[in-house]
């Protein structure tokens, strides 16, 4: 064959048989041993692929499939729609004090149902936006949800969402708020059959009829009443649309009561309902952009909640809610309010009823008894609040969240939107301490290292300026950090800040307990811009007392259910700052009592009986807040006072000034300092429950509370040779000496 011949069969697909002589060349090349690997491989290819072959592999798959699909036909014909849950008929929880005596009972059902028909349409239109657009055309599940909720529950994460209306009102009704797969899978079976069985609108009427809207609130009737004071029947879309939102979180989401984050999330979840109402076409864009968010009403308190024993029930159901959900047994906010709501529960707290009542009784011979609106209308505006917390264990022994809790919502004991001031110097200090921070010419702070206390003295070493202003304008000249925290002089602090390095500062501030992870970390801070409650306070200041140990106030003392099992965490944490930094603030702040600006109302008071005592004053920026922390041995307590605007004037519940309250007049102007009304509560108080003559257990030869080597001398005329020994930076003497 020619090679026209050969390339012509190849164009047909042909072969031709190769000449011997090439066949037997290529057999010699490959030989023996290639031919035996090359059948191996191919044998070993064609075992896996006899393995897992496409057949095989879906035939499992199908298998799989198969038994899934029977399993859940066994499931669907066992599990039948059952009566309303023990839960749904809600018991009452029990709150003690700590001796185990009843402080109150609470468990009243605040429900009325009401038929759909007495909700307008639009309204029952925001919740299906809220929580489920395809409530009327889906099946009652959402299989997507279920089975990530499983997976979720599976691995430990708790339910994630994903729940439709139908199924959430079956785990209101029938079932319970348990994050387990059985709980899960009955969950999916009942809500199929609830949908084939009842009517769209039934399901619904029971969703919006069995949730828990908070302020003790179940079902819509009775949220309209807690939030709008009007009936279901007379809502409006917005108001609909609050309520609705208000489901996902209704503790956080109170309007009332939540913080700057909490009101801004209930808005943005607002806006969604109205705009899902949109993409619906419920609502048009016209009467969408029209609509403004309808600030709810200020709450009505409960019947039996009257006095102190609102805020203490509110605040401990908080804490337990929160341990609900940490400990996996709620998977968020709203599924922790609903299993504490629905009652059964005794919780015991560490309130020492003896304690409790020499609080209040303080509270009101130093401040509230001298308190009279009518003649005074800023009287109205003064909002007190307290804390006591026993600094070994952690156990908060006395609460004061505002005058009356029927009269005030807000728990003036737990805010923390009100500025604590100059209380924030120590935790400035404690980083200096512990970071073993240093001057600008890189002499190591201590309590006798002098800086420049001149009013408005711009700080060094910052990128951002900053110069602030001291209490009335006041120069000091040259002083010691000891000094300094005794006269509260905010021109050092603000530069010992910018030393310490104010990110570092901020970071001291979160181990101590404080949440100021959303902060900058500015020179401005120095100050105690933030934000902070006494319940805040009370724990920082009771971390120095256990000597740098961590200690996070803790209301309940213990907690039991007849069906779960719940286990409140340790008050006393880690050692975060080293045990010499702590007890050297201890020992600096025993000279603001002695010989600063607690003097006059702690160090002097009559009823002291030789406690050693160490604390701090502040005084906020226009006089919005004044607050004293301070601290024995064995207990800490922090007071803060904050200025209101009173409910149903122009500024109600806005920050006011405190000045002129009680008709004080001081050479401020009226001003109310942290020395003067919160010292004084302070001392009452304390003075009447710790033990006498007990001393601080300090591991320092630093402060106040030790005999010094010699006496710092704080004048401008300090010499410079002494100045550089002290650790003052060289360029900050220079400045000093150009201004001077």
């Amino acid at each position: 064959m020619g090679r026209a011949e050969e390339r012509r069969a190849r164009q047909r697909g042909g072969r031709r048989a190769a000449p011997k002589t090439r066949r037997s060349s290529r057999a010699d090349t490959t030989g023996a041993t290639g031919a035996k690997d090359t059948k191996g491989a191919k044998d070993g290819k064609s075992f896996i692929r006899r393995l897992f072959t496409w057949k095989k592999i879906l035939g499992t798959f199908l298998g799989f499939c198969l038994l899934g699909i029977g399993a859940f036909i066994v499931l669907y014909m066992m599990i039948s729609i059952p009566v309303g849950n023990a839960d749904a008929k809600l018991q009452s929880n029990v709150y003690k004090y700590s001796d185990g005596k009843v402080l109150t009972r609470k468990g009243d059902v605040n429900r009325e149902n009401v038929d759909l028909s007495q909700v307008p349409k639009p309204v029952q239109e925001t919740f299906v936006a809220a929580e489920n657009k395809t409530f009327y055309t889906d099946a009652g599940v959402d299989l997507k949800g279920t089975a990530r909720g499983l997976l979720n529950t599976l691995s430990g994460k708790g339910a994630q969402g994903g729940s439709t209306i139908t199924q959430q009102y079956v785990k209101n009704y029938y079932l319970t708020q348990d994050q387990t797969v059985t709980r899960k899978l009955k969950e999916m079976v009942i809500s199929l059959k609830l949908d084939r069985e009842k009517s769209k609108d039934y399901i619904l009427a029971g969703y919006i009829n069995t949730s828990y809207y908070g302020r003790g609130a179940y079902g819509i009737q009775a949220a309209a009443q807690a939030y709008y004071q009007v009936d279901a029947k007379d809502l409006t879309v917005p108001q609909g649309a609050y309520l609705a939102a208000l489901l996902q979180a209704p503790s956080q989401y109170d309007w009332q009561a939540a913080t700057d984050t909490g009101r801004k999330l209930v808005q943005a979840r607002w806006n969604y309902v109205l705009d899902n109402m949109v993409g619906q076409d419920w609502l048009s864009s016209t009467e969408r952009e029209a609509m403004k968010f309808p600030i709810p009403k200020a709450p009505k308190a409960e019947p039996g909640m009257a006095g102190q024993t609102g805020y203490l029930v509110t605040e401990a159901n908080a804490a337990l809610e929160q341990q609900l959900i940490s400990s996996g047994q709620a998977a968020n906010a709203k599924d922790a309010e609903t299993l504490v709501s629905a009652g059964g529960w005794t919780i015991t707290l560490n309130i020492d009823r003896k304690k409790q009542a020499q609080l209040e009784k303080s509270v009101k011979s130093q401040l509230t008894s001298k308190l009279d609106a009518k003649k005074r209308k800023v009287d109205g505006n003064v909002q007190p609040g307290a804390v006591s917390v026993n600094p070994k264990t952690g156990a908060v022994v006395a609460m004061y969240g505002g005058v009356d809790y029927l009269k005030h919502f807000t728990n003036n004991a737990t805010r923390s939107d009100y500025q604590p001031a100059s209380t924030f110097k120590p935790v400035i200090l404690a980083a200096a301490l512990a970071d073993e921070a240093k001057t600008q010419s890189g002499k190591t702070i201590t309590t006798d290292t002098l800086y420049d206390g001149t009013s408005k003295r711009p700080v060094v070493g910052s990128d951002i300026a900053f110069a602030p202003e001291n209490e009335d304008d006041q120069n000091y000249g040259k002083v010691t950090v000891q000094t300094a925290m005794n006269k509260s002089i905010n021109s050092v602090f603000a530069q010992l800040g910018v030393d310490v390095g104010m990110d570092k500062v901020m970071k001291t501030a979160e181990q101590l307990g404080m949440d100021k992870k959303d902060l900058k970390a500015v020179p401005a801070q120095t100050l105690g811009t933030m934000g902070a409650s006494p319940m805040e306070m009370a724990g920082v200041y009771a971390t120095f007392d256990n000597h740098g140990r961590k200690v996070t106030p803790a209301l309940i003392k213990s907690v039991a259910h007849n069906t779960r099992t719940v286990t409140m965490p340790n008050p006393i944490g880690a050692q975060v700052i080293p045990r010499e930094a702590a007890d050297t603030v201890s020992s600096v702040l025993t000279g603001v009592v002695d010989d600063g600006t607690a003097k006059v109302s702690v160090a002097e008071n009559s009823k002291r009986d030789g406690q050693q005592v160490a604390g701090k004053t502040g005084t906020s920026d226009n006089n919005k807040s004044a607050w004293f922390t301070g601290y024995t041995p064995d207990l800490v307590t922090s007071v803060g006072l904050f200025g209101e605007g009173a409910p149903g004037t122009k500024q109600a519940s806005q920050q006011v000034t405190l000045t002129g309250a009680t008709g004080l007049i001081t050479a401020g102007g009226g001003r109310i300092n942290g020395g003067g009304y919160p010292a004084q509560i302070w001392a009452t108080y304390m003075f009447g429950v710790t033990k006498a003559n007990t001393k601080f257990d300090l591991e320092t030869d630093q402060g106040a509370a030790v005999e010094p080597d010699f006496t710092p001398t704080a004048t401008p005329t300090q010499s410079a040779s002494r100045t550089a020994s002290l650790g003052v930076a060289d360029d900050q003497s220079a400045g000093d000496t150009e201004r001077r």
